[in-house]
């Protein structure tokens, strides 16, 4: 496998063939993908709603500014975060950390400790705006694997969120929507798959030092 070759390949689906459906065994690698994400801290601010439902998804459309490729997809993502971070998260969080680590707590208790003051002082908007970053981290890594998979995807930033979170409950569940992504397989009529990719040369992109 060439990543390359198949960065090249992708680009964000302007149509999708509804007849088609990604299986459950890549939809199981885009999962453990998502929750291998890196995220700040390691304290995962963000949780993966996945839709597969027409009826849902065609009531999705007109808050999607009528990108039909929310109906068409074989499966929605819906990128959230945690609208709750708190020392009972972090406590949660360090819990894990010995279950799996079996850390003793003399030397996870600093950083804890430092954690929860720290959020403790910053604002809720300040959190927000972190737990927003890490949202764009999975949607980032999720792209590159749906390419290594063969699995067409368009990020979306273009919906109502407030809408999404309301026809999904998502304020039940301690949730907020931040990004859509559509996945599937490309129609074969997208005139978009042909298109070159537009980019600036690799050395107007990077400085080296």
């Amino acid at each position: 496998m060439n990543i390359i070759e198949k960065l090249q390949w992708r680009y964000a689906t302007k149509k999708f063939d509804s007849k088609l459906y990604v299986s459950t065994e890549k939809l199981n690698i885009l999962k453990e993908a998502f929750n291998l994400t890196a995220t700040s801290y390691g304290l995962q601010p963000i949780k993966l709603v996945i839709i597969k439902n027409k009826a849902l998804q065609a009531n999705l459309l007109e808050h999607s500014m009528n990108q039909e490729q929310v109906a068409q997809a074989s499966h929605v993502l819906v990128f959230c975060i945690e609208t709750k971070i708190d020392e009972d998260y972090i406590e949660a969080y360090f819990s894990r950390v010995k279950t799996i680590r079996n850390t003793p707590d003399d030397i996870s208790k600093p950083f804890k400790d430092y954690l929860i003051e720290d959020f403790k002082i910053k604002t809720i908007e300040n959190i927000k705006d972190w737990a927003i970053n890490q949202a764009y981290l999975a949607m980032g890594n999720l792209l590159t694997v749906c390419a290594i998979e063969d699995i067409d995807a368009c990020p979306m930033e273009g919906f109502n969120p407030k809408k999404y979170d309301d026809l999904l409950k998502l304020n039940d569940k301690g949730l907020q929507s931040i990004l859509v992504m559509p996945i599937g397989y490309r129609a074969k009529d997208d005139m978009f798959a042909g298109f070159k990719k537009v980019r600036k040369t690799v050395a107007e992109s990077i400085l080296e030092l």
